[in-house]
């Protein structure tokens, strides 16, 4: 099985614990994270949406920008949910019965090019093994000047007391707890070795610039989690 297939069937296996698993392990940050993120993304965009979430998971990050956009008079004409875990998409259409999923991968959206406004990938793209693939597939349906929006676990900083207990939490008892919820010790492993894995958020800064131009880069919960907004150039 090729490696980004078993990522796939991992999400599998974990989907119908993940959410109960999200909410304790991030003590409810993950929530607030994306919340932030919506409204900073908003600030660049009109009135009038065409949303697709990649990697959507569960349906969280579209239950947020459902959410926020009514507090700003956004109105989303159209939102779609893409994942290629067919056990996360189950229990995404659970939550949200209304919203539009398709199983397919960031790297071969099966979407019509220049069609939405705003993509965003909340804690996928890390997961994703043809990453610059998935990146240009973005590009190509973002209509022109669209915005990216990426919320991801990038590599972290070295040194200090802060990064000694973050470090600490993810190596050890992220597993350990993740591992007791899920009843899967191997997913809840693999997180934080896929952080290790990823780029620095320098490095994805310039990744992202083949394609898109930085509007906005800011990190949460010393530094845990890195947002980054883009314009298609």
């Amino acid at each position: 099985m090729q490696k980004q297939e078993k990522i796939v069937k991992m999400f599998d296996d974990i989907a119908p614990t993940y959410d109960k698993a999200n909410r304790i392990l991030s003590f409810g940050s993950d929530v607030s994270w994306r919340k932030k993120a919506c409204m900073s993304v908003f600030k660049f965009c009109n009135n009038e949406l065409d949303i697709v979430d990649v990697a959507c998971g569960t349906g969280d990050m579209i239950i947020e920008w459902q959410n926020q956009a009514l507090k700003v008079n956004k109105n989303i004409t159209s939102i779609k949910g893409v994942d290629p875990s067919a056990g996360m998409l189950e229990v995404a259409k659970k939550k949200i019965p209304k919203a539009s999923f398709i199983q397919a991968k960031a790297q071969e959206l099966p979407l019509e090019s220049e069609s939405a406004d705003i993509i965003s990938i909340s804690y996928g793209i890390r997961n994703v093994v043809d990453r610059k693939e998935a990146i240009k597939e973005f590009a190509r349906v973002l209509k022109k000047h669209g915005i990216l929006l990426v919320l991801e676990f990038t590599k972290r900083e070295q040194g200090g007391f802060i990064a000694a207990c973050r470090d600490f939490y993810l190596k050890n008892v992220l597993p350990k707890v993740g591992g007791f919820i899920s009843k899967n010790y191997s997913a809840y492993e693999y997180l934080p070795n896929s952080i290790d894995d990823f780029l620095s958020k320098e490095e994805f800064i310039k990744e992202l610039s083949e394609h898109f131009e930085m509007l906005e880069y800011k990190s949460f919960s010393f530094g845990v989690c890195s947002m980054f907004i883009a314009r298609k150039k």
